[in-house]
């Protein structure tokens, strides 16, 4: 866990500075500062999009007595995503794209319930009954 924490914390800013300084290095400290601000703008409009429709399934689920699993992690998954497209930087703006559109998002909650499931049933030693 220390080392998640340590990656995410640490190494992780310092490759998106890294990013960031040959980007300006290459294009100029104005227009990578640009790329910045346009990538938080295009994904603050996008993740406010797809919250809605989202919400809109949500609430759609829980008319008609469903349960609404996929939308609540679809629903996390826009919110990490707009998060990280807010956040400055190259790989989390490429992160926070993949969690906001559609199609890849929900690749990755698919995936997500996978390791769920993975972790309920089969290596929840940790997890009482």
């Amino acid at each position: 866990m220390f080392l998640k924490i340590l990656l995410l914390f640490i190494v992780t800013p310092l490759i998106e500075m890294a990013i960031l300084i040959e980007l300006g290095g290459r294009f100029g400290t104005w227009h990578t500062i640009g790329i910045v601000l346009l990538t938080g703008f295009i994904g603050a409009s996008l993740a406010k999009a797809q919250g809605l429709q989202v919400y809109r399934n949500l609430t759609r689920s829980l008319y008609n007595g469903e349960l609404p699993h996929n939308h609540l992690i679809e629903g996390l998954l826009l919110f990490v995503g707009g998060a990280l497209l807010i956040t400055p930087g190259v790989l989390t703006d490429i992160l926070g794209i993949v969690l906001i559109l559609p199609w890849t998002r929900r690749l990755v909650r698919e995936k997500v319930k996978s390791q769920l499931r993975k972790r309920l049933f089969y290596g929840g030693s940790h997890i009482h009954h």
